[in-house]
């Protein structure tokens, strides 16, 4: 059995914090103390883990003191401030925002994908997208058997990514549209956007800001982290990102262009054989992966594995994951696991 740990959760408050603190307890991770921590606004909260009461506390510098393994999911100006302090002060930082991602010396970690980049750490590793997660744990089986040569995603995301304001909005809107009330926005794009939209029946083209030549940043995440973490700093990826009117559970159509022969019943076998996967793919019966089925769930879903017939060696993918849970909780806590 693994030695107890104190742990402390950054964040604790938030969509995020809230199922790490759910899935630690699920997965008996084997903490001794456990510490929430958040901002000034949340502190005294009193939160239950495991039938026990814990009181939330403000962010410090000294609240890292005796922490083995932090927990950080409050964004990304709090992970720059208080990330390396909490690994000066000994814990293994484990960061769910952008801060670290791209920075030379801190693995960013898919178990399923790279779970030896975890151990080369310096005190700070960092937890990929979500919709890169769930991309990279089909790609990677599928690269070990036969190179990729290029990648283009067009995801479908729920609006539990934006946050829980964003989730409550979209179920008002919903309400308000049906009623023919005014339709009131303020979290679609984002919360600093200078326009916003409604999201309840309707689709927003735009996660996170622009950056250059028309690319909003979640795009550009999408291509460099794959990269990092598979390996292949040459791969060929483009992104289209969407901000989709679902409650939870982001999914993704994944063209992929192979360079030699790989058949959608080889794809098929070696995805039912890889980690972390489950492949529902039964057309016959009207099975595929949909964000209702990965609700709640740790696993990759993936369906509608067909050969396209505009390339020589290409298979289009249809990819669900719960992105609160593996695209965010779940992984980080995974990473630590692989570390105890």
């Amino acid at each position: 059995m693994a030695k107890k740990v104190d742990v402390a959760v950054v964040g604790a408050t938030g969509m995020v914090g809230q199922k790490m603190i759910e899935v630690l307890a699920e997965r008996k991770f084997p903490f001794a103390n456990l510490k929430l921590l958040a901002s000034s606004r949340s502190a005294g909260q009193v939160l239950m883990v495991g039938g026990k009461e814990y009181r939330v506390e403000e962010i410090t510098p000294a609240a890292f003191d005796g922490i083995d393994y932090a927990f950080f999911s409050a964004g990304e100006s709090i992970s720059k401030e208080y990330g390396p302090e909490a690994a000066r002060r000994g814990a293994v930082v484990i960061d769910n925002s952008n801060a670290f991602r791209m920075e030379e010396g801190v693995p960013l970690v898919v178990p399923e994908v790279n779970p030896d980049a975890a151990k080369d750490h310096k005190g700070i590793i960092a937890n990929p997208n979500c919709s890169t997660i769930q991309m990279v744990v089909v790609l990677k089986p599928l690269q070990d058997k036969m190179p990729l040569k290029r990648v283009v995603a067009a995801t479908y995301q729920a609006v539990s990514g934006a946050g829980k304001e964003a989730v409550d909005e979209l179920k008002q809107q919903s309400l308000d549209y049906l009623e023919g009330k005014e339709v009131k926005a303020e979290y679609i794009p984002g919360k600093g956007a200078k326009r916003k939209y409604q999201i309840a029946f309707n689709m927003v083209p735009q996660l996170d800001v622009f950056v250059e030549d028309g690319y909003c940043k979640e795009e550009v995440k999408m291509l460099n982290e794959s990269r990092k973490i598979m390996g292949l700093p040459e791969l060929a990826v483009t992104a289209t990102t969407v901000r989709v009117p679902v409650m939870n559970g982001h999914s993704i159509a994944l063209n992929v262009e192979f360079k030699g022969s790989l058949s959608a019943a080889e794809a098929r076998s070696i995805l039912n054989n890889a980690p972390g996967l489950i492949v529902m793919d039964n057309t016959d019966q009207l099975e595929y992966p949909m964000p209702l089925f990965a609700d709640g769930d740790d696993a990759v879903y993936v369906g509608r594995i067909r050969p396209d017939y505009t390339v020589e060696h290409g298979l289009n993918l249809w990819v669900v994951a719960d992105n609160i849970r593996k695209g965010a909780a779940t992984n980080s806590i995974q990473i630590a696991e692989l570390l105890l």
